[in-house]
């Protein structure tokens, strides 16, 4: 009776219709609402991981860049301010006298320490220096080149001259220093006959600096010791003025901080006219390693830097250890009111042209130094360009290139030949990083407008 009234009952089927079909819906919408759920939830999680991804990604590019290269990623225009484009080719003769043709990739850095846009030169290697240099020191009397001192590598500095003669294009002499003398960061000047040296760093590696100096005859290559300088100097700009041997500059002796004192001493023929040195007026902006020129009764000093390296605290060696540096290109100059005057800066800022210099046809002309820190990885960067400082218009002109970027080049003229040795050069001509300190001579004929 019961299954008979279930099949006869039109109502009881058509409620289990209607629950199923609710139950059935619910359970749709649930899944439906579920799903979309899951779908938000792999969306949002494809989407932090692309993120995390594209963050770790930028980021690992930039540490390649702070560690492994000193270059502009192409790829990463936010850290290319202006592009510079210069083909890097020389003509140069190598020890055989040959003529060698070499080309490099045209070089893209950035504007803050790029090549400056420049004339490809043609230059002749000549006998190379009897040893390399770094930081030596160099006068010029007639024919004859005098290249003093200098590292060949931090734990090793030189204690000799070494003479090269222009006229036949050979190294013929060497003479030995005083042992009390400094082996680099020198001061030095000449009167045509008398080379006069002062102050300096006695050692190698960051050693302290020493106020010992001396002259020399070049005529009989002996040596006469100087008062020593008030306190020690690194690198102090010097030079011969007026009948005086003025100083200026320089690092003080912890090797780092800059000194802004002047001071001169009356000398004659090699000797002093006097027992004390006189203070002068302060150099509106302390620092060593940059050009000091005396001509037409002006005296010019040129570039250099503030800050060098020290030596590491507490190392029996004398260790060196980065410091942090501010490279200019102010150029001051003192006449006979003996005021400092400001004069136009140079075209890039340079250091580590003590010896870097010429003065040719009423100009100045430099070679190669040292320039801004890379923005980057802030490694030091050299320069290859080579500056025409006019006297009559006080102006600034780029007028060539070296066959590579060097610093501390000891830079001479004779009979129409421009020339220039030692240093540390470059690592190749897309990486202005100093490298290897070389002995290589080289010359170009020069010719200025």
């Amino acid at each position: 009776m019961a299954l008979i009234f279930q099949a006869n009952n039109p109502k009881k089927p058509m409620a289990s219709l209607t629950a199923g079909f609710h139950r059935h819906n619910n359970h749709r919408s649930h899944s439906s609402s579920a799903s979309k759920i899951i779908i938000f939830f792999c969306l949002s999680a494809f989407l932090g991981l692309a993120i995390i991804a594209n963050l770790f990604r930028a980021s690992l590019s930039t540490h390649y860049l702070s560690i492994a290269t000193n270059w502009v990623d192409t790829n990463a225009p936010v850290l290319i301010l202006k592009l510079a484009a210069t083909p890097h080719n020389s003509n140069n003769k190598g020890k055989d006298g040959k003529i060698a043709q070499r080309m490099g990739p045209q070089r893209f850095l950035s504007a803050t320490f790029a090549d400056l846009p420049a004339p490809e030169w043609q230059w002749e290697q000549m006998p190379s220096a009897p040893v390399p240099r770094l930081d030596g020191y160099s006068i010029q009397i007639k024919n004859t080149f005098y290249v003093f001192a200098g590292y060949a590598h931090l734990d090793h500095v030189h204690s000799h001259i070494d003479v090269f003669d222009f006229s036949i294009n050979k190294w013929v002499d060497q003479i030995k220093m005083p042992n009390e003398m400094a082996h680099s960061h020198l001061g030095i000047a000449s009167d045509g006959r008398y080379i006069y040296i002062v102050s300096g760093q006695y050692g190698t590696q960051c050693s302290g600096p020493t106020t010992a100096s001396f002259s020399l005859d070049t005529a009989t290559k002996k040596w006469k010791p100087l008062p020593p300088l008030p306190a020690p100097r690194y690198a102090p700009a010097t030079q011969l003025w007026k009948g005086r041997l003025h100083v200026m500059g320089g690092s003080k002796e912890n090797r780092h901080t800059p000194g802004r004192d002047h001071w001169s001493l009356a000398v004659k023929d090699g000797e002093t006219l006097e027992q004390q040195w006189r203070d002068e007026v302060p150099i509106p902006r302390g620092g060593p390693h940059r050009a000091c020129i005396a001509v037409n009764d002006r005296l010019f000093v040129i570039g250099g830097q503030e800050g060098d390296f020290m030596a590491k605290p507490g190392s029996p060696i004398f260790k060196c250890s980065r410091r942090h540096e501010v490279v200019y290109g102010d150029v001051y100059m003192l006449d006979d009111e003996m005021k400092w005057k400001i004069l136009p800066p140079m075209p890039k800022p340079d250091s580590h042209i003590e010896c870097a210099w010429v003065i040719v046809n009423n100009s100045i002309i430099i070679t190669g130094g040292t320039t801004e820190k890379h923005p980057v990885t802030k490694r030091m960067m050299l320069v290859g360009e080579v500056f025409q400082f006019h006297l009559d218009t006080m102006k600034w002109s780029v007028i060539g290139k070296l066959p590579y970027r060097i610093k501390t080049t000891l830079t001479g003229f004779w009979d129409g030949w421009l020339y220039f040795t030692s240093g540390q050069r470059d690592r190749g001509p897309d990486n202005p990083q100093p490298k290897k300190v070389v002995g290589e001579t080289w010359r170009t004929k020069l010719h200025l407008s």
